[in-house]
């Protein structure tokens, strides 16, 4: 059974910095990818960031590139997500997920088959 446990939510102010973290268990396999999303109140989940776990190779939204990053652990057991220069559209339900599908660099939701509880980040201005 695989598990993702987000933690490191909270909230701050514009232009401060949260780092998330995500804790994977149960794998007996490789999974292509790993990837953030986040679900503000009243709009769809959207991709944040992805990184591909055959070479690291990092994909992000364009509204956050430059601001955040993810990463992996060494064991790449655990997923972060650096956040930087935040902003109030930055608001929302954060998710860490993995996927099973080569084609989850494109960031959409439905690429991904498992699913974290979420983590609230709340940005004020």
């Amino acid at each position: 059974q695989v598990q993702l446990v987000e933690s490191g939510g909270g909230s701050v102010q514009t232009g401060g910095s949260l780092r998330l973290s995500c804790a994977a268990s149960g794998y007996t396999y490789s999974r292509p990818c790993m990837g953030w999303f986040r679900q503000a109140p009243g709009r769809e989940r959207e991709g944040v960031a992805a990184i591909r776990d055959a070479d690291g190779r990092t994909y992000y939204a364009d509204s956050v590139k430059g601001r955040f990053t993810i990463s992996q652990g060494a064991t790449k057991n655990t997923l972060y997500l650096q956040m930087n220069g935040l902003k109030p559209e930055d608001t929302a339900m954060y998710y860490c997920a993995a996927s099973l599908n080569p084609a989850c660099t494109r960031l959409r939701v439905g690429d991904y088959n498992y699913w974290g509880q979420g983590t609230q980040v709340t940005v004020s201005s």
